[in-house]
């Protein structure tokens, strides 16, 4: 394991030979608001609706950190559609905590998804993944995506970003910007070889910063984050959008 004091930062112009080669890409500030062809002040605003999420209920630890809204998108070469609500599932092998069961959330406001700077990105996302798997995207039939709006605070002392650990999505690909990080010490972001022991660590502390992952090469957690000031654990969140892209439509129940 390879510790990273300050972000293995990637170029955007690097970042489809990263993922090709490494399993993962990580982008700037800079380099996502050129990959989304947004300003930052386009994205603080979408930011703001991270303070209205609500609080996920399947948290098995008996937590009350997470808190989430969650959509469910078809992206094909230049359209985006917004499905109507679906539970999200995982399977246990992919998730051996909270998979196995459809968990229903909040749905993301459609003034959010449909925003031009999430519309933009999504479809820029779509063809950075579309060129790591060496074809275009009038190649490949439509990414299935899943969007989720998370927050993890600390009012009850700790958050735990991935409270299953280590894990892989059952996807093509990952997408986790860090849309704040406030008055939070840990959140250490680690990436894992699926097939051997090599990995890298580093701390996103950068708002906008955007961590790509090759699902199928590697798997991915986060430590658990504590309030840098005990006294006033209330105040301390960290924000993340995930969003996953599958070839071969969404991962549901079977039944």
């Amino acid at each position: 394991m390879t510790i990273t004091f300050s972000p293995p930062y990637t170029t955007l112009a690097k970042s489809v030979q990263a993922l090709q080669e490494k399993g993962f890409a990580l982008l700037s500030s800079d380099d996502f608001f050129s990959l989304s062809e947004h300003s930052r002040s386009d994205w603080e605003i979408l930011a703001q609706s991270w303070h209205y999420l609500d609080e996920d209920q399947y948290l098995k630890d008996g937590g009350k950190y997470r808190k989430r809204k969650h959509a469910s998108l078809v992206v094909t070469e230049q359209s985006i559609d917004i499905k109507p609500y679906r539970p999200h599932f995982q399977p246990l092998s992919y998730n051996a905590l909270h998979g196995g069961m459809n968990r229903i959330f909040s749905a993301c406001d459609e003034t959010f998804i449909k925003h031009p700077a999430m519309y933009d990105f999504l479809l820029q996302l779509s063809d950075l993944f579309s060129q790591a798997l060496m074809k275009s995207r009038v190649e490949l039939s439509p990414w299935y995506v899943e969007a989720h709006q998370f927050r993890i605070d600390t009012a009850q002392g700790i958050g735990r970003p991935t409270p299953e650990g280590a894990h892989r999505d059952g996807v093509n690909f990952v997408a986790i910007l860090l849309v704040d990080r406030h008055l939070v010490n840990g959140g250490e972001s680690r990436v894992f070889d699926a097939m051997g022991p090599h990995g890298e660590r580093f701390t996103l502390e950068t708002p906008w910063t955007l961590l790509l992952l090759d699902d199928t090469k590697v798997l991915h957690e986060t430590t658990p984050i504590q309030p840098a000031n005990r006294l006033q654990p209330q105040d301390s969140w960290r924000d993340t959008f995930v969003l996953t892209y599958r070839q071969d439509g969404f991962l549901q129940t079977t039944d």
